[in-house]
C-alpha cells in the first residue's frame, strides 16, 4: 500500500445511505460534501475541486432506477462521461474521478487507495485553474 495519503472530495447524495456518514466525515484527507441529489453535482464543481487540491473526486448517487428525483443519477452518469474526456484535456487521469451507486465507507476507501497509488496531482500539469 502507498504511504501517500490523497486528498478526496466526495459528493455523497443524501438518499445514497452514505451522506452523513461519521466514519467518513472523520477521515481528514476525505472532504464529504452532501447534496440533494448527485444530479445536482455541478461540472464546475469537479473542477473546482481539482484545482482547489483534491487528487480525487468521487460522487456518490442512488443506483439508477432508485433516484428519489426521478432521473437525477441518470443526469449524474452523463456529466460524469463529458467531464472524463475533460479532465483528460487538462492533464487530469480520468481514474482519479469515480461514480458510485449507494456505496459503503468501505468502497471510498479503496478509492482512496487507488489515488494514492495515482500519487499526487501535480498542479503544474493540471491546466485546471
Amino acid at each position: 500500500m502507498n504511504s501517500y495519503n490523497p486528498k478526496i472530495v466526495v459528493f455523497a447524495c443524501n438518499w445514497s445511505g452514505i451522506a452523513g456518514s461519521s466514519e467518513l466525515k472523520a477521515n481528514p484527507s476525505l472532504q464529504v460534501i452532501d447534496t440533494m441529489c448527485s444530479g445536482r453535482v455541478d461540472p464546475s464543481f469537479v473542477l473546482q475541486a481539482f484545482s482547489s487540491g483534491a487528487d480525487g473526486v468521487m460522487i456518490i448517487g442512488c443506483p439508477p432506477g432508485d433516484c428519489h428525483f426521478i432521473s437525477g443519477n441518470y443526469k449524474t452518469q452523463r456529466i460524469v462521461m463529458l467531464l472524463r474526456s475533460t479532465l483528460s484535456q487538462f492533464g487530469i487521469e480520468p481514474e482519479r474521478l469515480k461514480l458510485v451507486w449507494g456505496s459503503t465507507p468501505e468502497a471510498v476507501g479503496e478509492f482512496a487507495d487507488r489515488v494514492a497509488g495515482l500519487g499526487a496531482l501535480s498542479r503544474s500539469t493540471a491546466g485546471v485553474n
